[in-house]
C-alpha cells in the first residue's frame, strides 16, 4: 500500500493541460457568463453513448472543474442545459419543465447527432425529433457520440471563451 502511495506521489499530475482560453470581446454583454458554468444534463431517450462522453470530461484527463464548469443536480442552478438523445413523446413535457426552471441567461446545448436531427430513431412514433423541436438550441455539437474535446470545445464556445492551441 504504501509502495503504491510513494509512486503516485512521485508521479505527480498525469494529463494534459486544459486549453488556454482569452475573452472574446464580441461575446461581452452584461448578462453574459463569466466563465465559470453548471451543467443540468438531461437524457431524453438516448443510447446513452453520449452520456458516457459527457462523463469522461470529469475525470483527470479533461479536468472539467479545472476549466470552470460543473454539473448540478437542480435546474435551478444550472447556467447550461445539455441534452442527449432525441425527445421522445413522454419526456417533452420533463425537458420543458426543466428549461423553464433555469434561471436567465440559459443556453442549450443539443449533443450528438440524435439530439440534432433525431439520429437513428428518426421516424418512430414514440419520438418527436431533435431537441430543436421543443426547445431553442444554442449549440449543436455533432457526432455519435461527438469526443469529449468537442463537447468542451463547445462548452468553451457557449461560456464565450476563445479557444487557443
Amino acid at each position: 500500500m504504501y509502495r503504491i502511495l510513494r509512486a503516485a506521489l512521485r508521479l505527480g499530475k498525469v494529463g494534459e493541460t486544459p486549453p488556454r482560453t482569452k475573452r472574446d470581446p464580441s461575446s461581452a454583454s452584461p448578462s453574459g457568463f463569466h466563465h465559470s458554468l453548471s451543467i443540468r444534463h438531461v437524457d431524453a431517450g438516448s443510447c446513452n453513448g453520449c452520456e458516457l462522453e459527457l462523463n469522461a470530461l470529469n475525470g483527470p484527463h479533461y479536468g472539467l472543474e479545472q476549466a470552470g464548469f460543473r454539473f448540478t443536480a437542480s435546474p435551478r442552478h444550472a447556467d447550461v442545459l445539455t441534452v442527449s438523445g432525441p425527445v421522445t413523446r413522454h419526456m417533452v413535457a420533463a425537458l420543458q419543465d426543466c428549461h423553464n426552471a433555469m434561471p436567465e441567461p440559459r443556453k442549450v446545448i443539443a449533443i450528438g447527432d440524435c439530439a440534432g436531427c433525431g439520429g437513428v430513431f428518426q421516424g418512430s412514433y414514440a419520438v418527436m425529433g431533435g431537441v430543436a423541436e421543443v426547445l431553442p438550441v444554442d449549440l449543436q455539437v455533432p457526432g455519435c457520440p461527438p469526443d469529449p474535446d468537442a463537447l468542451l470545445r463547445g462548452l468553451l464556445q457557449v461560456s464565450g471563451e476563445r479557444i487557443e492551441r
